[in-house]
């Protein structure tokens, strides 16, 4: 495994490092660049708690070699910036889900991609979408309804400022 330098956007900010190129993306991450968000669990893509985006699509970043991903955008869950990620997040504190929480960052890269691409899931799709993100604790059910909360949430159209009128002579 020679090292090699190689280049990518992880969560919006030019990265480089000298790796293996068949180093897992994920020990780039975690070892190399600092985000500790994505998590270890299985180590053969079972689990989802290493869950990233690489230029928008969920991958198991325990099992992606670095090399494949050289130039391309990666997303981890410290780099959700948009609505569907603020959300998905906010539902996730409302709901009290965590609990151990080591398979949280995961299960919300999960959600968000699942909410980018159904807006009003149903249960069983929220449980397709879900069934690769395993809770040792059994969250599964505070899960759910997180992602029923942050689908209302994203639904629900925001109040749009009106101009106050000024008072003047009756």
């Amino acid at each position: 495994m020679t090292p090699e330098r190689i280049d990518l956007i992880v969560d919006g900010t030019p990265a480089s490092l000298d790796a293996p190129p068949e180093m897992p993306l994920l020990w780039a991450l975690r070892h190399g660049l600092g985000h500790t968000g994505p998590k270890f669990g299985c180590g053969m893509a079972l689990c989802g708690a290493c869950t990233v985006f690489v230029d928008g699509k969920p991958v198991r970043a325990c099992v992606t070699p670095l090399g494949s991903v050289a130039g391309q955008a990666i997303t981890t869950i410290e780099g959700l910036d948009d609505a569907v990620g603020a959300a998905v997040q906010a539902a996730w504190a409302a709901a009290s889900v965590p609990q151990c929480g080591y398979c949280q960052a995961g299960q919300v890269m999960g959600a968000v991609a699942l909410l980018r691409a159904t807006k009003q899931p149903s249960d069983a799709q929220i449980d397709d979408a879900m069934r690769g993100h395993l809770c040792r604790c059994g969250a599964y059910p505070r899960i759910r309804a997180a992602i029923h909360a942050a689908a209302a949430q994203l639904a629900t159209p925001t109040a749009t400022p009106t101009a106050t009128p000024t008072a003047g002579p009756p």
